[in-house]
């Protein structure tokens, strides 16, 4: 964790789940975070327990929508205003969406899209040049197992995900030959708010993955951070999650397709 010491990090979705998480793993050796989320009021109760802590620390919080331009573009002004050059960009704010496609509530899945795809790359975009100007700096998208194949009941989700992945992949390979690195974050389920959060009500009942197929946040944050100090191109928390991923990746997709055609369709019949 010493590769982290004096860092300025910027943590998107920070106000709670891995991003939170992230916070705390970080705080005994950065210099700086700089915290955004929609919920100021929990970012305000973050700053002050992260500084109770670690009264070395500097902390920063701002409330921002991602999905607004105008917002986000007031923010990076903010970010120059105050001389706060990040060194380590984590990209982590997104949001799912549980049901069919069809039946699915438009300005929640163009939410979902302009979170998990625009937000990333518009954040990632504008502060390339900062990060290029370090001798090294870091990038942490945060995707999914999801996006490893197209899944009914999330389909939109997981698309975005195979998104942040994709990009995630061939933008390290565009700045190889730079002092900044790319890192993937992959988790499958953890224990987070994110699933109450996508579900469409409080009578929408899903089946929760098996506890032992689910990783602590705090093992996710922890992989994920020793990636990035590895300079890893991708990483899978937990190594049956992992299995699981190589495992199907195994699998022509013909039949890979057929399974999930008979899974939903066990899904559709509850």
């Amino acid at each position: 964790m010493n590769f982290f010491r004096g860092c300025t990090a910027l943590i998107t979705g920070a106000s709670a789940g891995i991003g939170q998480e992230i916070a705390w793993q970080l705080a005994p050796y950065a210099h700086a975070l700089i915290l955004v989320a929609r919920r100021l009021e929990r970012l305000e109760t973050l700053k002050a327990q992260l500084e109770g802590s670690y009264p070395s620390l500097n902390v920063f919080i701002y409330g921002l929508d991602l999905r607004d331009d105008e917002a986000t573009d007031e923010f990076l002004a903010w970010l120059g205003e105050n001389n706060l050059r990040v060194n380590f960009l984590i990209n982590n704010a997104g949001h799912g969406d549980y049901g069919d496609f069809a039946s699915g509530d438009w300005t929640r899945i163009e939410s979902m899209i302009d979170l998990n795809i625009k937000a990333l790359t518009r954040i990632t975009h504008r502060l390339l040049p900062t990060l290029k100007s370090f001798e090294t700096s870091s990038i942490l998208n945060v995707s999914s197992i999801a996006g490893f194949m197209p899944i009914p009941q999330i389909a939109v989700y997981a698309a975005t995900k195979a998104y942040v992945t994709s990009f995630s992949e061939a933008l390290r390979v565009e700045l190889s030959n730079t002092g900044v690195s790319v890192t993937t974050l992959c988790p499958g389920p953890v224990s987070t708010e994110f699933g109450e959060v996508a579900k469409r009500g409080p009578s929408d009942e899903r089946v929760s993955p098996p506890a032992w197929f689910r990783v602590p946040v705090e093992q996710v944050a922890r992989e994920a951070l020793d990636a990035v100090r590895r300079d890893h191109a991708r990483v899978i928390p937990g190594w049956k999650v992992a299995l699981g991923v190589a495992l199907l990746g195994l699998l022509p997709m013909a039949l890979l397709r057929f399974g999930l055609t008979r899974w939903n369709q066990s899904q559709e019949e509850k």
